[in-house]
């Protein structure tokens, strides 16, 4: 053997030896916990500056850019964002974590999200009444269940999945899976993994392009999702200096081409676009475009419209994440109420902090990490590289179509039993001022509901609305009728001017009227109606009064009187 080979074949076998151990080091980083706590607590701040500055614009301009003298001023008080269901829903699933760790059932999930009582809208509020209905997640968020599967819900509140899985994407892939889908699925699902992915590598990673591209490998190729952000990034490139050019080109396919509007809760040709994919490309717009500036991320995200809160809210939160709270400016902190708790939680913003912190721990270890000491003795974390693990592909528009599943999963009668939340809105109190004794069940929440000191000519009105276009709101009272006098029902109903709805009326399960309340039946917007309850003479009954919808077009009910006579 000749000089140089013998030399080749020692270092070969250096490297060789030596290999296993090189290789073991690059499979882990490490995270000093002091580091990561100042990174994580900046991306709840940036979530909440984001929302704080882009709330007063949301939705005020679709399928157009936000003036920029319509553009709200920073003021440093506009931080506490305690309100806001950007927030505070997440946190609901913190706690799920919080009480029976990160190896939580997606049904114990279900459970706790039902029994929140927060307000909610779009695919949150169709996932959780799916879920106070009995329909078990997934099912609450698949499309053939629930219409608004492709909007932005868990996209807005999936912050929480990344920064609790720092440099772990496939913990942030699967947290929501379990969370997820409890409202949503498809590109739905994928806005939420997408950010929760970005989240991920903000821990290790400064420039916002290569957390982009690591976001989207936490979502399918093949998704529209993943098709839009590639444009962005595509887009990008070729404008780097005119934002309002690949606004223009995200605007002209993602909103205006029905061709990715298959799926839009308002259809096709609606301004209003609460879609995720167009939403999350404003969020990398602000990404991108806003150079690691604070401020121009939060107009840039903010002005590219439709729901101009919660895409800044993205954006400047995984900024944040990248610039740790004690790099922030101090505009952004100064005015940090530590006190006051999120809306609907048991936290203010260090317990946010420190339950955060604990979830890691069981995050990190759970992925194969572990916890040491550096050579100060400050603890850091030994974290493993992933290579992302997308969910399989889906989209919504094609599951509907599918033959299975026929029917949805539902919760077993125990389970039910830990679901005590309301179906629908409570107007227990209008109630009770209006006809005390009567109760409300399955009022939904559009119009409004509750008390009227007027309405279409009459004083001291109750406003209804039906749940949903199966399940209607049900008035209701059990009495016991004398049985020597005749015992009348009478009802002033009406209707909203602009639709009708079906009014039914049950005595213990007997349907006694079912009527059309609308222009048609009503005179001046009412009708007086009287039911002969005789047959129920000297026993015990429960009314019901059901205001139920027709072609779910303004089907309010109006109660101007419901009471019982005796003669």
């Amino acid at each position: 053997m000749s000089r140089w080979s013998m030399i080749a074949l020692i270092v070969v076998l250096a490297i060789g030896l030596q290999d296993p151990f090189a290789r073991a080091e690059k499979e882990f980083r490490r995270l000093p916990v002091s580091e990561y706590v100042d990174k994580m607590k900046a991306g709840w701040v940036g979530q909440m500056a984001g929302v704080g500055q882009g709330a007063p614009t949301e939705f005020h301009w679709r399928g157009e850019v936000i003036p920029e003298d319509k553009m709200p001023r920073w003021k440093p008080g506009m931080v506490n964002q305690f309100h806001q269901d950007d927030i505070y829903v997440e946190m609901t699933f913190l706690r799920t974590l919080e009480l029976y760790g990160m190896d939580a059932s997606i049904r114990q999930a279900g459970i706790d999200f039902a029994n929140s009582g927060y307000p909610l809208w779009h695919a949150n509020r169709a996932g959780r009444n799916n879920l106070r209905k009995g329909i078990a997640p997934p099912h609450s968020g698949h499309p053939k269940w629930n219409k608004h599967a492709d909007d932005i819900d868990y996209q807005i509140e999936a912050d929480y999945a990344g920064l609790i899985s720092p440099g772990l994407p496939n913990t942030a892939i699967a947290l929501g899976e379990k969370f997820g889908r409890l409202m949503n699925f498809g590109d739905g699902l994928y806005g939420g993994q997408f950010v929760g992915g970005m989240y991920a590598k903000a821990f290790f990673e400064n420039d916002m392009e290569q957390i982009v591209h690591a976001g989207l490998e936490c979502i399918p190729q093949g998704s529209q999702y993943h098709e839009c952000i590639s444009d962005v990034l595509k887009w990008y490139h070729r404008y780097p200096d005119n934002w309002k050019k690949t606004w223009e080109l995200i605007n002209e396919k993602y909103h205006e081409n029905p061709d990715y509007r298959r799926f839009s809760c308002t259809g096709p040709n609606s301004e209003f676009n609460i879609d995720a994919k167009i939403n999350g490309a404003y969020i990398v717009m602000g990404m991108l475009y806003g150079d690691r500036d604070p401020d121009r991320t939060i107009v840039i995200s903010t002005r590219c419209g439709q729901d101009s809160d919660c895409n800044p809210s993205n954006a400047a939160g995984i900024l944040f994440t990248t610039m740790g709270f004690q790099g922030l400016p101090e505009r952004y902190k100064s005015a940090l109420d530590p006190d006051t708790k999120f809306s609907h939680t048991s936290y203010n913003f260090p317990e946010l902090i420190d339950v955060c912190k604990t979830l890691t721990r069981q995050a990190v270890r759970r992925a194969g990490g572990r916890m040491e000491k550096n050579e100060y003795g400050k603890e850091v974390f030994v974290i493993p590289v992933q290579e992302p693990q997308p969910s399989p592909l889906e989209q919504c528009w094609e599951a509907v179509e599918k033959p299975t599943p026929k029917e949805p999963k539902r919760f077993t009668e125990k389970e039910m039993q830990q679901i005590t939340a309301t179906l629908g809105k409570d107007i227990s109190d209008a109630v009770n001022r209006f006809a005390p004794g009567w109760k409300a069940e399955y009022c939904g929440q559009d119009m409004n509901p509750g008390l009227r000191d007027e309405l279409r000519g009459k004083k001291n009105v109750l406003l209804t609305h039906p749940f949903d276009q199966q399940i209607g709101c049900v008035l209701s009272q059990t009495v016991e009728l004398p049985k020597d006098k005749k015992s009348t029902l009478k009802l002033v109903v009406g209707n909203d001017h602009r639709g009708d709805w079906l009014l039914i009326v049950r005595a213990n399960d007997d349907e006694l009227l079912r009527k059309t309340i609308g222009p048609d039946t009503t005179e001046e917007g009412w009708a007086t109606v009287e039911i002969d309850l005789s047959k129920y003479a000297g026993k015990e009954v429960k009314l019901e009064l059901v205001n139920k919808a027709t072609d779910w077009r303004y089907e309010a009910g109006h109660w101007a009187e419901i009471s019982l006579m005796h003669h």
